[in-house]
């Protein structure tokens, strides 16, 4: 029998997208797999499965230890959240980290963020978190934490890991003993989280405001999206004294993000009545939404009397991610609250409680965001800072934003001046920029080396040299300052995407800023805490990713097509660069004599789903042509990229040719079962189909699509 080849043909230069890696799952020893090794499964067939779970950790783990980075026995901390009710990748990731020598402290169904926290308080030289975040319980993934302040993997470590699992032949490392142990540690992780959490000094809900009853009128319905928050998140909001807590999806069955948590809210700045509508309203099955609104309806002069408010705390399945919802008697509709708006309101309530410490410190946010963000947050006396999508690039800003303090501090106490090796290492970090974590652990190193030497700068309070402020990703991600007590008694600064962490300081922020205002004025002002521009998003899923990458065909027919257009309606369009996501298409767009840019569209593929997508972002008065300008866009990506042989494209197909007549009512739909949830929901992401009463029907893009050789293209 001819053997299988133990590589694929070529390795790409990086496995993992914006976070780590995310695919749709398959066994192994699914027939259709059979001769293939699990990196040519997930290359070439786009799975990941158990032995490829198994085969990353392995990797990095064994990478680490011989490069020197960790030593065998040391620890690697493992936790996931819960779509994985057998256990079976969770386990292989376990017997990886074994298998390669190293002490598995697993900490079972856990958020995100507990992972480098946990990391961080024990030592761990590394931290796997098994999720695939808001992706349809279909998918897993891996996401990576770095025990250098609990950094996420960088583009050239990215690089490292890719060489070191292409390198190694997975027939050896099936047989491989498992030389490492593994430890339950999940009692002592949570007990950590829930201390860490509850801390005033990181989620701001001071224990004299819960005597006080600050929270108490607040009726609150929590969604974890039936994730790793379930029971979590309702038992802190409880603690600080919410009124009354309501969980809605809490259950651990597998069936993550489906009709629940953040996902689904994106896009959406208000929830209304015809969208909860029996018969086609979009959030028809969404539980806590339905929630709700019967509460507010029925509590609704209850809260026009300023009595009662009832809201909304929705997470994601690994709990990184928070969005709020607030019912609002005087449009009867829901209020969404993004994470432009939640991390607005804490920089608001961080400016309130102390300016003189906050002034000119870092507001970072994504390209993703409402652009009139940074201009608010400027208006607030912040410095703000535009980064690539991803939360992984915030923690990039605060590595370089946490270097410059201490070497700041360390040059004023040291006379004006730095050693001049030190000085010229920082310096070409500044000049060239870095895309490794490797070398803000040595910059550190070298400041650690420094301070030890000049006993005044050991004097300085870490916690008022730090400028920073907020980091914030639109669909949730927001990120400000934490405060860790360390298993050896140390003190460190901490910055992960906690979405309990998040909603806490939300809420906190909001009771102290809006007290005193009318229920009219709060609602105003909680909606719209800075003047919104415009924002929309079309994408196109199940498409050859590897087509669009800078300076390939269908990447320069998409800006010679935006550039025209922009030209069309009298701006200048101009390319901006960003090192940290090289592939991303964007451009600026400035007014015929103007200098300053007022919108922006940017064309990327996801580093987390089989999707691309191209981003309007401006100002509401500019909102006509930019979706114009999308429009052509997204069909001359439709018409590129769609991959014909993916399954779910073959669906998409089936789907469109079922209601190309007349709409057709979903029971009518002949769509396998499991699918169905998933494949309606992305083909409404991309305005292809819509629900009315009669039944499911063709958009005019999808009218377009159909009628047109598009459908074939890829």
């Amino acid at each position: 029998m001819k053997k299988p080849k133990q590589r694929p043909d070529s390795l790409p230069l990086r496995l993992q997208g914006t976070d780590g890696i995310r695919r749709e799952i398959r066994p192994q020893d699914s027939g259709e797999f059979k001769g293939l090794t699990p990196l040519q499964v997930f290359l070439e067939r786009g799975f990941i499965t158990d032995d490829f779970m198994e085969l990353y950790a392995f990797a990095h783990v064994d990478y680490l230890i011989k490069t020197g980075k960790m030593h065998p026995d040391e620890a690697i901390v493992a936790g996931w959240d819960p779509r994985d009710v057998h256990g079976t990748f969770t386990g292989a990731l376990v017997r990886g980290i074994r298998k390669a020598g190293a002490t598995a402290l697993t900490i079972g169904i856990v958020p995100t963020p507990l992972v480098p926290t946990y990391m961080l308080y024990k030592n761990a030289k590394a931290g796997f978190m098994v999720t695939a975040s808001h992706n349809p319980k279909d998918q897993n993934g891996i996401k990576t934490f770095c025990a250098f302040r609990g950094m996420k993997l960088l583009p050239d470590n990215d690089i490292e890991l890719t060489r070191a699992i292409g390198s190694l032949d997975p027939a050896i490392l099936r047989n491989a003993p498992l030389k490492g142990a593994e430890i339950d540690c999940r009692s002592e992780a949570l007990e950590l989280f829930r201390k860490f959490t509850l801390h005033p000094g990181n989620s701001w809900a001071d224990p004299e405001e819960t005597v006080a009853g600050v929270y108490k009128n607040i009726v609150l319905v929590v969604d974890p999206a039936k994730g790793s928050l379930s029971q979590m998140a309702a038992d802190a909001f409880k603690s600080v004294g919410f009124g009354r807590v309501i969980e809605i999806n809490a259950g651990l069955n597998g069936d993550v993000n489906l009709f629940s948590g953040v996902g689904d809210l994106e896009g959406h700045a208000i929830i209304t009545p015809q969208m909860i509508d029996k018969q086609s309203g979009h959030f028809r099955k969404h539980k806590a939404v339905l929630k709700l609104f019967e509460l507010g309806r029925k509590l609704k002069s209850n809260i026009l009397a300023g009595e009662k408010k009832v809201a909304g705390a929705v997470f994601d399945a690994d709990g990184d991610r928070f969005y709020r919802l607030e019912y609002d008697p005087f449009k009867d509709a829901l209020l969404v609250l993004s994470g432009d708006e939640t991390a607005f309101l804490q920089a608001m309530y961080l400016m309130k409680r102390d300016p003189k410490r906050y002034k000119n410190a870092l507001y970072v946010n994504t390209v993703e965001s409402d652009l009139n963000t940074a201009v608010a947050a400027q208006q607030l006396g912040l410095k703000p800072k535009l980064a690539a999508v991803g939360d992984k690039w915030i923690l990039l800003q605060t590595a370089f934003m946490i270097a410059e303090s201490r070497l700041k501090a360390l040059k004023k106490v040291s006379g004006g001046k730095l050693p001049a090796p030190l000085k010229r290492q920082w310096e070409a970090i500044q000049k060239n920029g870095t895309l490794n974590v490797d070398t803000f652990q040595k910059i550190e190193s070298a400041i650690d080396d420094q301070e030890k030497k000049v006993p005044a700068a050991r004097a300085i309070d870490p916690s008022h040299r730090l400028p920073f402020v907020v980091g914030s990703e639109e669909t949730g991600h927001n990120i400000t300052p934490g405060w860790l007590d360390l298993e050896n008694g140390d003190n460190m600064p901490v910055f992960f995407g906690n979405g309990l962490k998040s909603a806490l300081n939300t809420f906190a922020a909001t009771e102290y800023l809006f007290k005193n205002k009318s229920v009219q004025a709060y609602f105003s002002a909680i909606h719209k805490p800075f003047k919104p521009g415009f924002k929309a998003t079309l994408y196109v899923y199940y498409i050859k990713k590897e087509l669009f990458h800078k300076d390939s065909v269908i990447w320069n027919k998409v800006k010679r097509s935006l550039l025209s257009d922009i030209k069309a309606i009298g701006f200048k369009g101009r390319i901006v660069k960003f090192p940290e996501d090289a592939d991303m298409l964007y451009i600026s767009l400035t007014p015929a004599g103007g200098k300053t840019p007022t919108a922006g569209i940017f064309v990327r593929n996801s580093g987390t789903e089989n999707k691309i997508s191209v981003n309007l972002r401006g100002d509401k008065k500019q909102a006509h042509p930019l979706k114009s300008i999308g429009e052509n866009a997204i069909r001359l990506l439709l018409g590129s990229l769609k991959d014909t042989k993916d399954h779910f494209y073959k669906l998409e197909l089936d789907v469109l040719s079922q209601i190309a007549g007349a709409p057709l009512p979903e029971d009518r739909l002949i769509l396998d079962k499991h699918a169905r949830p998933r494949i309606l929901a992305e083909m409404g992401k991309q305005n292809l189909i819509e629900l009315t009463a009669k039944g499911y029907r063709l958009t005019p893009r999808g009218k377009w699509y159909v009628a047109s050789d598009q459908r074939t293209a890829g």
